[in-house]
Order: structure tokens, then C-alpha cells, then sequence
């Protein structure tokens, strides 16, 4: 990546852990696209349930040459979503999906 990861957390403690997990997770979005310019992660609890605990939101901003593709995952779709790590690894995945059909695009598939 020419910039450096940023990663944001709202309504929520910043985590050491949670971020290292983003980190590994955005490394490895470069293995589908060598030419990210730019990421950008929010994470955040949006809601304090009693009963059904948080529900994490994920956004990813990721910026090409050309073009800037956004992953939301929102927490109150998903009730996975209680678990951060999932949220992150739902988010990722779907980063993963988008930079994949982005190529095909680029290759003219």
C-alpha cells in the first residue's frame, strides 16, 4: 500500500487486538491487488443492547488506480455481528469478492 493503513474506532475502546487482526486482514487484500494505493477501516459499535450485545459496523475504503471500492457491513443485518472478529472477517471477505471482480472487470472478462 503507498499509504498507510488507518484504522478507526467509534463508540467503542481501541483495541490492540481487534487492530492487529485488521492488519493481518489488510495485508493480505494485496495478494488480489497489488496496486491499493490506500485503506481505510471503521469499526464501530454502534448500539449498546442489553440483551443482544454490540453489533459491530465494518467499513473498508479501499483505493485503486481508477476507481474506490466500499465494503459496508453492518452490525444490525447480521446478528453474527456481535463478535467483532466476525464483523472483520465478513468485512474482509467481501473486500476480497470486490477487488476479485474488479480484475475480471480490468481483464475484460
Amino acid at each position: 500500500m503507498q499509504i498507510p493503513l488507518e484504522v478507526t474506532f467509534k463508540n467503542m475502546e481501541r483495541s490492540d487486538a481487534v487492530e492487529a487482526r485488521i492488519r493481518e486482514k489488510a495485508v493480505k487484500l494485496e495478494r488480489f491487488a497489488e496496486r491499493i494505493t490506500s485503506c481505510r477501516v471503521i469499526v464501530e459499535a454502534p448500539h449498546h443492547h442489553q440483551l443482544h450485545g454490540n453489533a459491530y459496523d465494518v467499513r473498508i475504503d479501499l483505493r485503486i488506480p481508477g476507481e474506490e471500492l466500499i465494503v459496508n457491513r453492518e452490525g444490525s443485518k447480521n446478528p453474527a455481528h456481535s463478535d467483532v472478529y466476525v464483523a472483520i472477517r465478513d468485512a474482509f471477505a467481501a473486500a476480497v469478492r470486490q477487488l476479485e471482480d474488479h480484475a475480471k472487470r480490468t481483464l475484460g472478462h
